[in-house]
């Protein structure tokens, strides 16, 4: 599945799953535009991606503005000549039971979720189709599927932005873009490992592989989805997470 001479922008890469993907498509071959935030945490993920050879860039980013995600685009053409690939990692979470969300966090999570991933494949999608060729990974999640108490907001966005790729799917298929999404399970990051121990362990009963996932399960799943011999692959969901759940 190798990725040489591709370009890669990837959205919330300084740390966690992203970090995972850009360092997986690096080794595949990929020059890699670190997008985030924090750029002083992205500029590890930087360094890593030159350490294996590749190019990079760290690119501050707030997915929720249009504007920033246009520039983007327009800076990774004008350094690199074209883009390749997008992944749409960047997310939040701002969890509580319904009836005590805040209207501000119920926004702001669909804000960076929804509206970030929108904003960034519309800016992407004019270079692609016009090079006649794109690869477009959203990361979902297990409770876009199947809900998640006290996630109303997150569950929300992720179900959502499964829809937005299937649609954006089938729009552009003609243009040789493929579309999908990974929705990870529950993964062992800076996120889970903050919970109780008792409370991985329930977790973990309920997964058939009896593990949780890590961020190089999920990045092997989208390298195999910007790949070539994923041509014929567009509007899936890749459900990652060792027997949860079974859609």
């Amino acid at each position: 599945m190798s990725l040489q001479g591709r370009v890669a922008i990837i959205t919330g890469a300084a740390q966690g799953i992203g970090r995972a993907i850009a360092e997986a498509l690096a080794h595949a071959g990929a020059d890699i535009a670190v997008a985030d935030l924090d750029t002083g945490r992205s500029a590890d993920t930087v360094a890593a991606v030159e350490k294996i050879g590749r190019k990079a860039l760290n690119i501050k980013v707030n997915v929720a503005d249009a504007n920033e995600t246009k520039a983007m685009a327009e800076h990774v053409i004008k350094t690199w000549g074209k883009i390749d690939i997008l992944v749409n990692n960047a997310g939040i979470t701002r969890d509580a039971l319904l009836l005590r969300m805040k209207e501000e966090d119920w926004n702001l999570v669909l804000q960076v979720n929804l509206n970030g991933t929108f904003n960034c494949t519309k800016a992407v999608l004019q270079p692609m189709t016009k090079q006649r060729y794109g690869r477009i990974v959203n990361i979902a999640s297990i409770v876009g599927a199947m809900g998640n108490v006290g996630q109303a907001n997150y569950a929300a966005s992720k179900a959502a932005v499964i829809g937005f790729t299937k649609t954006v799917a089938r729009e552009y298929a003609s243009r040789s873009v493929t579309v999908n999404a990974v929705a990870p399970g529950f993964i062992d990051t800076a996120m889970t490992q903050g919970l109780p121990t008792e409370v991985k362990e329930v977790l973990q009963k309920q997964i058939p592989l009896g593990r949780l996932g890590t961020p190089a399960d999920i990045a092997a799943a989208v390298q195999f989805l910007v790949s070539d011999e994923a041509g014929y692959v567009t509007g899936q969901v890749l459900h990652v997470n060792g027997g949860m759940l079974m859609p």
